[in-house]
């Protein structure tokens, strides 16, 4: 398949050079540059820290259905 693509005319040169000193052409180049790039571990960012609170005593305990009735109204 082809495909059109903007290269920065300094990576173009480098790459150029280095296909040649590898005896492959630029395509295939690009392609296992792009085969190595998609098949890497992908790095997970690390999750913030969730906040904590210190909400005190409880008001109330849930496993009383009646006490827990009676906090919903007040």
């Amino acid at each position: 398949m082809k495909a059109t693509l903007d290269i920065d005319e300094k990576v173009l040169a480098e790459l150029k050079r280095e296909a040649a000193r590898q005896g492959r052409t630029t395509s295939e180049m690009v392609e296992a540059a792009l085969r190595l790039l998609l098949r890497a571990p992908r790095k997970r960012m690390p999750l913030p820290e969730l906040p904590t609170f210190d909400g005190g005593e409880p008001r109330v305990d849930i496993a009383d259905r009646d006490a827990l009735y009676d906090a919903m109204e007040r």
